[in-house]
């Protein structure tokens, strides 16, 4: 039996779980979230107690027991999300790059000819700190804010995949905690051939 799917979810003060059929829907400050679990996974919300429990009885199916920690873990992310939300900070390195916020888009100017727009999808939010570079040191900042996880963590990924960061100068887009490794450019040899 999974050990994850065993742990029940704390629902927090100010969340609202309810159960309609096989949906699960989480209701918060933040909005609201949905999630269709598998048949044969059972939810039991105890609102005395204020938990949900995940139960697997069928645990000789493999695909039974891979969806108990999963479905748990989603709907620990879900009330996760519309109490306290999630966050992605992202920054630009490179001369001249820029980001704003215009009309529901995202738009970077990021050395390509022209800028690249990318839609916000809905319950995404975006704060700019620093809407442009300056030099190569400064960077551009700016953090992505939302309830569902998916959808945040799938938007800051395909902003990233426009310019990821090179490894030679470091220009591009990366998480504000990655790590970019660096490499070392070409040395020229001295000497007679």
């Amino acid at each position: 039996m999974s050990r994850i799917g065993k742990k029940p979810v704390i629902i927090p003060q100010g969340v609202k779980v309810e159960q309609k059929g096989l949906c699960v829907e989480v209701s918060g400050p933040l909005g609201s979230l949905q999630l269709k679990c598998h048949p044969q996974i059972k939810i039991k919300i105890d609102s005395a107690a204020g938990q949900v429990l995940v139960e697997n009885d069928n645990l000789e199916v493999r695909q039974n027991r891979q969806m108990h920690g999963t479905t748990r873990a989603l709907i620990a992310n879900m009330v996760i999300g519309v109490s306290k939300g999630y966050e992605k900070k992202l920054m630009i390195y490179g001369t001249g790059y820029n980001v704003k916020e215009q009309g529901g888009k995202l738009i970077l100017q990021i050395g390509f000819c022209n800028p690249v727009e990318k839609p916000i999808p809905k319950g995404v939010k975006v704060n700019i700190e620093t809407a442009a570079t300056k030099g190569d040191e400064v960077p551009a900042k700016f953090t992505l804010l939302g309830a569902d996880k998916k959808v945040l963590g799938q938007f800051a990924a395909d902003i990233r995949k426009v310019k990821p960061p090179e490894p030679y100068k470091g220009k591009g887009i990366r998480y504000a905690d990655e790590h970019v490794k660096r490499k070392v450019g070409k040395a020229f040899a001295t000497g007679t051939v």
